[in-house]
């Protein structure tokens, strides 16, 4: 029995497609970046978190928080948190009207997807040209 088993002709098994042969489209973006943004938003919590300390040990210790997020770099990962923030509540907010059983045709899907790049990237610089505006720069 064990000689039929080592004689048996082995068949290649099939392949499942590969991403690189499918065009991509917009909800398979979608998929991508919220699961970046998510992990983004892990490692400026992070930053929140030392900002928060930073209050609670006193001057001095927010003193070089700010002197670090106050650089051209630290603005540019604010405003990258922002972005991320905002992005993947609107991911968020895509999902659930999905869970409510709405938003599955394919111009749905693309059109949510739209709206949520879009959306994400006008608030953030909404809300950071407000920032700034009030701040005196603009």
């Amino acid at each position: 029995m064990a000689d039929a088993i080592s004689k048996t002709i082995t068949r290649p098994r099939p392949l499942s497609p590969h991403i690189g042969i499918y065009r991509q489209q917009i909800n398979m973006v979608m998929s991508i970046v919220h699961r970046l943004t998510g992990a983004a938003l892990y490692f400026g919590t992070l930053l929140l978190a030392w900002w928060l300390i930073a209050v609670a040990q006193g001057a001095q210790a927010l003193d070089l928080v700010n002197l670090v997020m106050g650089h051209p770099l630290g603005k540019l990962v604010l405003v990258g948190y922002t972005w991320a923030l905002l992005h993947h509540m609107f991911g968020g907010l895509r999902h659930f009207i999905w869970d409510t059983g709405r938003g599955f045709d394919l111009s749905s899907v693309n059109r949510l997807g739209w709206l949520s790049v879009i959306m994400s990237v006008l608030i953030t610089l909404a809300l950071w040209l407000g920032a700034l505006h009030l701040q005196g720069v603009l």
